[in-house]
């Protein structure tokens, strides 16, 4: 039960008390990659430590004791076990049932988060054949549209789509700098970790962390993009594109250069902030990727 107690007060600390203090945290701004680690860190870690404290709650006097060997024994792995044993019991079967349940729910809901991304994406690349005119001096699509955006369609057939008013309110550099925005979502599949954190938030609704790590990843992927369209671009020609399409309205299924935490964003690109020091930024990739594993050690270890 002490187990069971410190397994399920490690998942609420991550599940609500970590996730305010990293969402207001101002090294996240400046290293936008590695917070996006930190929230994929805490994500696991929540679902790791919630399947192991149901398992202990659920489990009897000696699998408790027996930690991950008799986590094998209900489910009839047990190498040592002798054969012709009797068939798992009814208590057998819900040692294993409650902690999967706990791990199938976010894998499920990546499944059909996925479906749905990719049916929507779909939708959108068919409209794009009707209405779209290809620009291939861009490597884009024009849409005849008087609102400026511009916006990409990542994945498989990945399309970046400009407006007409895009065209029409942006310089030819402006243009280019938010172009190379949309090219550092492509290549970077910033889509795959949207599906993952709506994913999370959807099978863990309510929680904190599953709100903040959505809001917050949407953000720092924006970030990311930022600072690759920088390596080639002013800050000024960046920020004033930025502005241009800010208001412009984007498909579910895509990754725009405005919406959103525009100002921040803005803000952000105008008054440059030094990066964490080496020693910092190591020791977060450190602390992300252990966290999901220290549960594993309590249940484990000796």
């Amino acid at each position: 039960m002490i187990t069971a107690v410190g397994l399920a007060g490690y998942a609420v600390l991550v599940g609500a008390a970590v996730p305010p203090l990293l969402a207001r945290a101002r090294w996240a701004h400046r290293a936008p990659g590695v917070a996006v680690l930190a929230w994929q860190g805490l994500m696991a870690t929540f679902v790791v430590a919630t399947a192991l404290a149901v398992y202990h709650l659920v489990t009897t006097e000696q699998h408790m004791h027996d930690g991950l060997v008799g986590l094998l024994t209900a489910c009839g792995v047990d190498a040592d076990a002798p054969a012709g044993n009797a068939p798992p019991t009814f208590e057998d079967l819900l040692v294993i049932a409650a902690p999967l349940t706990v791990l199938l729910l976010p894998v499920g809901w990546l499944v059909r988060c996925a479906w749905r991304a990719r049916r929507a994406r779909t939708h959108q690349l068919d409209l794009l054949t009707l209405v779209g005119e290809p620009a291939p001096e861009y490597g884009a699509t024009i849409v005849d549209y008087d609102v400026p955006a511009v916006y990409c369609l990542a994945g498989r057939g990945s399309r970046i789509v400009v407006t007409k008013g895009a065209l029409d309110a942006l310089s030819e550099e402006q243009l280019r700098a938010v172009l190379d925005h949309e090219r550092a979502h492509i290549a970077g599949r910033h889509h795959l970790l949207k599906v993952f954190v709506d994913a999370f938030s959807r099978a863990f609704r309510g929680l904190p962390l599953a709100r903040l790590a959505k809001e917050q990843t949407n953000l720092l992927l924006e970030m990311i993009a930022d600072d690759r369209a920088l390596r080639c671009h002013s800050r000024e020609v960046l920020a004033t594109a930025m502005y241009e399409v800010a208001a412009g309205r984007v498909p579910k299924a895509a990754l725009g250069a405005g919406g959103s935490g525009a100002l921040i964003r803005l803000r952000r690109v105008l008054v440059p902030q030094p990066r964490p020091h080496r020693a910092a930024w190591l020791g977060i990739v450190a602390a992300s990727v252990v966290a999901p594993l220290l549960p594993l050690l309590v249940v484990c270890g000796p």
